[in-house]
């Protein structure tokens, strides 16, 4: 979780599909690492660690400002574990008015943030707060929220609540400088007009001006003092809009207004890619072509410092004030309107360019920067539409990239990330997707919205998988390797497959996730799914589809798992078996063939069987004889092995 003054964006290509692809788990819990290693613990931190220790549940009370959010996040970090999930509940979202074990898997690790509710939101969310917490016990997960400020609490949720406060704000900056790699030796003397600014400060502030110090290290001299790092980022904190527009009222020729824009669009581009672009952007906005002689033309040394901007010693362009791109950026889109289209077509041309500069963080950083107004100014439709068109129209991989950065943009946007959630899901339901877009939203559901909202990208991922589209395997494939880090998630999608009527390609769907050593492995150390009676019944639901809705070729191998894991299993072996056999004797009219086929399936699977076959021979008598059973041609096999509902002691 990124607490600097831009946004991390992680982003996979299309083409990364193999297994050095990162997992949305992964991500998540790196960016909750960094957080770990930036943020100086709140007063009564450790209080607030003790009752999540002890009772799974921790309500954080405290001022706006001083790092609640982040805190929880932190609390959650620390009790990372092999099982469950990072979830962060959203009640304006999800109905938290469901049964709280939809919303709780075993060892899920849960954030609810209301820090920033109204009346009502709290008091709904308030009112669910017993139950949640019961099913977090229950589930041993950990369950942190934030109260909203000055929100009422009744009196058997009191012993829950820890009040933190702020921590000292020159610490804060200094871990931020810590983290950013500044030495000890510079971060560590005191600067008089620092610690004045410094003083009861949002810790939001203080990430963002540390960040700007950063950059004004990068920026600066060899002989430049930590003194001057810290005046440079106290001065770029001045509003320069009247700066920025007398120098584009003096810039009255194109060339010299594109080199400005392309240098607020790239700050820190090597000046071959400055060159390039700003020749693109004239083209692309139509102006006419230089008619002077090559020789004549101002060289771009000259040319940069018209505009306040320089080539540093690697060939790097910046301007000489730090962080007047953004004044420029700013300037342009809130006062040149009739350029924002003019822009994305440029920024889509500019990605697609190739160069010994022309790095994929620089293509990245580009589209962050427009997508950067398009939100600034409240325009998610706008950078939804263009990233759709973007990858609508070609397949390209960069096209592909830049589609994927503005959808993640979008997502991550604290003020528009609900907006782009429910636009993801809307593209998700449509029948007809192009195949290039498709591919983007399974990599952003896959791998940034499961990050914090597993539950909505499962929900994304399935009718992505269901489409016919060149893109659903890749879509049940993120499917799969998602539910398969959580139990509660594998519950829910059989559920959902079960009820709500399975076509073929939700066939297959479910033919990916129905593996039966998740099913059968213990994810309490007492039970497993399959002994679950709501899993058993979606499970033999499924099972009857797929028996009457696909060839025996198609679900063989899958059976055959399931027959090679009851021969392992025991137990829990003899009730996939049962489920089997339950599922072909609901086969309406094929009942007969259905037995034979499973009969048939078990035969092929004793010669496949690792440990030979004998055993396997052992597994097949005994489906003969339920089989039998169910024909009542003889007694029963097994007693019921429905579990208890989940909840209750077994």
């Amino acid at each position: 979780m990124h607490t600097g003054s831009g946004d991390i964006h992680v982003t996979m290509s299309a083409a990364a599909q193999g297994s050095d692809r990162p997992s949305f788990r992964r991500i998540a819990d790196d960016q909750l690492a960094w957080l770990r290693r930036v943020l100086v613990a709140p007063e009564h931190m450790g209080k607030a660690r003790a009752a999540l220790a002890d009772t799974g549940t921790v309500i954080l009370d405290g001022a706006p400002g001083i790092g609640r959010t982040s805190a929880a996040r932190v609390l959650l970090r620390e009790y990372h574990q092999d099982a469950g999930v990072f979830h962060e509940l959203l009640p304006e979202e999800e109905d938290l008015s469901r049964e709280a074990q939809e919303f709780v898997g075993f060892g899920d690790r849960l954030l609810l943030d209301l820090s920033a509710a109204d009346p009502a939101r709290w008091a709904a969310a308030h009112a669910r707060l017993p139950a949640l917490r019961k099913a977090v016990h229950e589930q041993q997960a950990h369950l942190v929220v934030v109260m909203m400020n000055g929100g009422a609490l009744d009196p058997d949720l009191q012993q829950y609540r820890v009040v933190i406060e702020g921590p000292c704000c020159g610490r804060a900056f200094r871990s931020h400088l810590r983290t950013h790699g500044l030495p000890a030796e510079e971060y560590l003397r005191s600067v008089p007009a620092v610690e004045g600014f410094l003083q009861q400060r949002p810790m939001r502030e203080i990430a963002d001006f540390a960040d700007l110090v950063r950059r004004a290290r990068d920026a600066a001299g060899p002989d430049d003092t930590f003194a001057e790092w810290c005046a440079s980022a106290l001065d770029a904190r001045a509003d320069r809009r009247k700066d920025v527009a007398a120098l584009v009222a003096r810039l009255r020729d194109s060339p010299q207004r594109a080199l400005l824009i392309t240098v607020a669009m790239l700050p820190g581009a090597h000046a071959d890619v400055i060159h390039e672009t700003s020749q693109l952007l004239l083209r692309t906005a139509g102006s006419p072509p230089d008619e002077l002689p090559l020789l004549q033309h101002k060289d771009l040394a000259e040319r940069l410092a018209e505009i306040s901007a320089v080539t540093g010693p690697t060939g790097h362009v910046r301007f000489t004030d730090l962080d007047y791109d953004t004044a420029v950026r700013t300037h342009f889109w809130d006062h040149m309107p009739a350029l924002r289209n003019t822009l994305g077509t440029w920024t889509l041309s500019s990605v697609g360019l190739s160069g010994p500069h022309i790095t994929r963080s620089l293509r990245d950083g580009l589209v962050a920067q427009l997508a950067g107004q398009y939100l600034r100014t409240g325009h998610g439709e706008g950078l939804a539409s263009l990233a759709e068109k973007w990858a609508s129209t070609d397949t390209s991989q960069a096209r592909h990239e830049a589609a994927v950065q503005a959808l993640t943009c979008g997502l991550e946007d604290p003020l528009h990330g609900r907006f782009f959630r429910g636009r993801v899901y809307q593209w998700c339901v449509q029948r007809e997707l192009k195949r290039g877009f498709g591919l983007v939203l399974v990599q952003v559901c896959a791998d940034v919205v499961a990050a914090s909202h597993p539950d909505q990208a499962m929900l994304r991922l399935y009718y992505l998988a269901c489409l016919d589209g060149d893109f659903a395997p890749l879509a049940r494939q993120s499917l799969c390797d998602l539910v398969a880090t959580s139990h509660r998630l594998r519950r829910r999608l059989l559920s959902r497959l079960a009820l709500h009527g399975l076509s073929r390609p939700e066939l297959y769907v479910f033919l990916r996730i129905c593996d039966p050593e998740p099913l059968t492995d213990p994810y309490d150390d007492t039970r497993a799914l399959v002994e679950e009676g709501d899993v058993q019944v979606s499970l033999t639901a499924c099972w009857l589809a797929v028996l009457d809705g696909l060839p025996r070729t198609t679900w063989q191998p899958h059976a055959e798992r399931w027959l090679h894991a009851a021969t392992d299993k025991r137990r829990r072996g003899d009730v996939l078996l049962d489920l089997l056999v339950e599922a072909a004797d609901r086969c309406d009219g094929r009942r007969g063939a259905a037995f034979a086929a499973l009969y048939a399936s078990a035969r092929d699977a004793e010669r496949t069987y690792p440990l030979g076959p004998t055993r396997a021979e052992v597994t097949t008598d005994l489906l003969l004889r339920k089989i039998s059973a169910a024909q009542g041609l003889g007694p029963p096999t097994t007693p019921p092995h429905a579990a208890p509902a989940r909840g209750t002691e077994p």
